[in-house]
């Protein structure tokens, strides 16, 4: 396949995805049932992209699926967690246990709410509860999905870009996603499948797999609405941060040390991957820092350096502050403690602009209203690519190739005119807010088909 070819058939994948639905497609879906879903997801407290995109997703299902009984299975829950989440959905329900081979399920709750249940959501493929529920006939599907299967990315410690990804997913053999992802029998018998990214899409298009639907489906995170004003307003007024006069950094490691962020012994595998951060940590955050100083100097406004997962509060320091002219310094906050995806959102939204080497950061100020500049990392997978695929490509930089210079010439541009950068966001958010109303409605027409 030529560039060209692979180029235009993303581009028409891209573009069919980004169209809102039709309003006859919209009434052709129009559910005749109030659909029992489960919602299978894990909620990594260290993570608040991981956690916002469970409230992401639960929203998506009341909102286009009118009186839908939706259930949260959870691999995970912290209190804090349990609180946000009754808080904002009263009419939710929580089930813990697991599902054994059987399908047996190990509580009462989760044995009652398994048997109910019409419908099997998770954006995880290898969920094992997938198997079990598969073979009671019922339907399911996987939203919003991560599909790489580029995985070898610790033996080429330079990494690789998304140009790079892209001609290796281009080079694979047929007959790889089995070796990755399992049997393909099981795939294809799903409702829909919707990889978050393009890249994602056109590995199983090459593969030609073929569930119910196949397209490209942005995550739950993208729909995410939660703000605790009150925690950030108290953090802002703490640190005297007026609104849209500061900008939110959140640095990224090239591997995330587990260990430390889950409180573990340090293994042998922990040791290589430390020494391979301290190896590139300095290099992979300079432009940011060189941006920072710019921002500082050139428009007096403030800095916030902060957390998408707990071991970035040190990064933070470490790599962004801590190195940073002395007058550059005193005009950058460090967060140093852990939040929730809702205290986020609640200060990115009145940022001027999120700048992040961590993804979904930046999914969360979108959501907000907030512009964003990603900085992807050179080992992260492919999930990057979901900035090009909304719209947001010139927003999106590689940090083995962007210097201060470029970082700051973007965002000055969306400083020098704020309202138009956020009548950007808006028109690219309900862009993806009708992709996702589509993926919602597919599960009441799977539900309504049976």
């Amino acid at each position: 396949m030529t560039r060209r070819h692979f180029l235009t058939t993303t581009a028409a994948a891209t573009g069919a995805a980004l169209a809102l639905p039709s309003s006859r497609a919209v009434a052709a879906t129009a559910s005749t049932k109030r659909p029992r879903i489960l919602l299978r997801e894990g909620l990594q407290y260290e993570n608040i992209g991981d956690v916002g995109r469970v409230p992401g997703t639960i929203r998506l299902l009341y909102r286009h699926l009118p009186g839908a009984e939706v259930t949260l299975w959870p691999w995970s829950l912290h209190e804090r967690e349990r609180q946000m989440l009754s808080k904002a959905f009263p009419q939710l329900r929580i089930v813990e246990g697991e599902v054994d081979a059987s399908g047996r399920a190990s509580t009462p709750a989760l044995a009652e709410a398994w048997a109910q249940a019409e419908f099997f959501l998770s954006p995880t493929k290898n969920a094992r509860s997938y198997t079990e529920w598969a073979a009671t006939g019922r339907p399911f599907g996987l939203f919003g999905a991560s599909f790489d299967p580029i995985t070898d990315r610790r033996s080429r410690p330079a990494g690789l870009t998304l140009r790079e990804l892209r001609a290796e997913i281009e080079r694979l053999p047929r007959g790889e996603f089995e070796k990755k992802f399992g049997p393909r029998t099981f795939y294809e018998k799903a409702a829909f499948i919707y990889p978050r990214d393009t890249l994602g899409l056109r590995f199983l298009q090459r593969e030609e797999l073929r569930p119910g639907v196949l397209a490209f489906g942005p995550e739950g995170c993208f729909a995410l609405d939660l703000r605790d004003e009150t925690r950030a307003a108290d953090w802002r007024k703490r640190h005297g941060l007026a609104e849209e006069d500061y900008i939110c950094v959140v640095p990224r490691l090239r591997y995330t040390p587990y260990y430390r962020m889950k409180n573990l012994p340090r293994s042998a595998g922990d040791y290589e991957i430390d020494a391979l951060n301290d190896a590139s940590a300095a290099q992979d955050h300079a432009a940011l820092r060189e941006v920072i100083v710019r921002w500082v100097r050139e428009t007096g406004a403030r800095v916030v350096a902060c957390p998408e997962m707990t071991y970035q509060i040190a990064t933070a320091k470490e790599q962004l502050i801590d190195p940073l002219p002395d007058d550059v310094k005193k005009r950058v906050v460090w967060r140093d403690t852990f939040w929730l995806p809702d205290e986020a959102a609640a200060l990115y939204a009145k940022a001027r602009a999120v700048i992040s080497a961590e993804c979904h950061s930046p999914i969360i100020a979108l959501a907000a209203g907030t512009p964003i500049l990603h900085v992807r990392n050179p080992v992260d997978t492919i999930k990057g690519q979901m900035f090009a695929d909304i719209g947001l490509g010139d927003w999106l930089f590689e940090s083995t190739e962007a210097t201060g210079a470029q970082l700051w010439a973007a965002l000055k541009s969306i400083h020098d005119d704020l309202p138009g950068a956020r009548a950007r966001v808006r028109d690219v958010m309900a862009k993806v807010a009708g992709i996702q109303r589509g993926m919602t409605e597919a599960i009441g027409r799977a539900v309504n088909s049976r």
